[in-house]
């Protein structure tokens, strides 16, 4: 591996989020019985024309304006031509020569802290195909329509990428900013979010790149991750045997964690390109997309930003609270609540770390997502004050949380309820101290000898004794002091 240089590029199909599909007023509506969703224009009947979804193109432009992409003022639809069983009427309606959006950029944040810049090649709208079926039908295959026709922003990567885990941090920066602009919902289990990865190998150093190899239809991160690292393998060991990697199209099995050959890989000539007679090319003004521009929410590494400017974040918490803008709102409102501001501030921090752990712990646990989180923020600020103010310990605050989760009480009755308040009295304290190093003086004299590690057997017999509600600081110092020799 270290004599080879990995070269990657991803293919992402967004399926936009509009009520009708791109050419017709069919609806787009998942989960419908199939082939009750398409009508004659979705199957080009003869004597029907296309016409383009204004809201398509939109969010194909508000998209492009994210990436700071160059957005074309001319564009054209050609029809795609290819034979594949759903795809009835033989042709695709997509954008080739002339695309809606141009070169872009997205900045990365890698597993090692590094920021890496990917090119964004282009951007442009095509209708979807149908679906082929085969569950239940034995030896039969079943086509269902539904989906021809659904709005498709297909987003070309430059082949920026050198590895698996880079390819999946910009898959996963797309995903976050397609749901962010809400021009996609991102569900990659419908089939709503997924991506094509080229794949080739070169020796290090070279500048010609080898030949590549398509993996079509991943639809998950964990996917294109062992799908990308087995073709490197593959690709590596099949040179270094004295093959050659040939251009094709290949699957990628997840239950045997291989890709297979599907069928060889045609070049542009062979779709035969030409521009659709029946859509006039798409002509928008500085109007429009100022217009656009002027809906743009606040976007993903400019929330990051400002998280970590007003709140002190380090860049990796700030960049995980604002994966969507679900979470970073909901981490909002929780420090709102908490009255927290300013930057370092601890309170912020202490919310930071029950948003991305506790609260993320129950919604991945429960399958839940968080417009659904059975803790609001406001309830989740009130148990965080309760630790703020030394009223339970933060060891005490996961239990209540849990029992939040599942009652849906609040911090307070819980606490009152369940006789949890902290122990913060010295005086109580010093004097279960004594007494369980009156119980202990073996473990007192190796303590003494050198043998720090005791400390914690100290600190545990001391929770035990008073089931977990002393205050774990006071604790930590009266001990030292004791175990020192100091007053009894």
């Amino acid at each position: 591996m270290a004599d080879w240089e990995v070269v990657i590029g991803l293919e992402i199909h967004a399926q936009l989020a509009t009520k009708s599909k791109i050419f017709s007023g069919s609806p787009t509506a998942y989960g419908a019985a199939p082939n009750t969703q398409a009508d004659l224009v979705d199957l080009a009947y003869p004597g029907v024309l296309p016409v383009l979804n204004a809201e398509a193109l939109r969010m194909a432009v508000k998209f492009g304006l994210a990436i700071g992409a160059k957005i074309a003022r001319r564009s054209i639809f050609a029809r795609k031509n290819y034979f594949y069983p759903d795809l009835p009427k033989g042709y695709q309606i997509s954008q080739y020569e002339h695309p809606v959006v141009g070169n872009g950029a997205i900045t990365v944040l890698l597993d090692d802290g590094a920021v890496k810049t990917i090119g964004v090649t282009r951007a442009h709208l095509e209708e979807d195909a149908g679906k082929s079926l085969h569950e239940g039908l034995a030896d039969s295959t079943g086509i269902d329509l539904n989906r021809a026709g659904t709005p498709l922003l297909e987003i070309v990567s430059e082949p920026d990428m050198r590895s698996a885990k880079e390819a999946v941090a910009y898959m996963k920066k797309i995903h976050t900013l397609v749901r962010y602009l809400e021009i996609c919902d991102g569900n990659m289990q419908e089939g709503s979010f997924r991506c094509d990865a080229n794949v080739s190998v070169r020796p290090r150093g070279a500048a010609k790149f080898g030949t590549r190899a398509e993996i079509k239809n991943l639809n998950s991160f964990r996917f294109v991750e062992k799908a990308i690292q087995y073709e490197i393998a593959r690709q590596i060991e099949l040179i270094e045997g004295g093959g050659k990697v040939v251009q094709e199209t290949r699957l990628y099995d997840s239950d045997k964690n291989e890709t297979r050959s599907m069928r060889s890989k045609e070049e542009a000539n062979d779709y035969r390109y030409f521009p659709d007679p029946d859509l006039l090319p798409v002509e928008i003004d500085d109007a429009f997309i100022d217009t656009v521009r002027g809906s743009l929410p606040e976007l993903p590494d400019e929330k990051a930003a400002r998280f970590a400017r007003e709140f002190g974040l380090s860049a990796y918490d700030a960049g995980v609270l604002s994966a969507s803008r679900e979470m970073g709102a909901y981490f909002e409102a929780v420090v709102a609540a908490l009255g927290a501001a300013g930057r370092n501030a601890p309170q912020a921090k202490l919310a930071a770390n029950w948003v991305m752990g506790e609260l993320s712990s129950a919604l991945n646990r429960d399958n839940v997502e968080i417009a659904a989180a059975r803790v609001s923020p406001e309830a989740l600020a009130g148990l965080l004050a309760r630790i703020v103010d030394a009223t339970i310990s933060g060891k005490i605050a996961k239990d209540v949380f849990e029992s939040m989760w599942s009652d849906g009480k609040s911090a307070d009755a819980l606490i009152e309820e369940k006789g949890l308040r902290q122990i913060t009295d010295s005086s109580a304290i010093e004097g279960v101290i004594d007494s369980v190093i009156a119980a202990n003086p073996k473990q007192l004299a190796e303590y003494r000898s050198g043998k720090d590690t005791l400390f914690r057997f100290f600190v545990g017999q001391v929770m035990k004794v008073t089931e977990g509600k002393a205050n774990p600081a006071q604790i930590n110092e009266l001990l030292k002091m004791k175990l020192a020799g100091g007053p009894k």
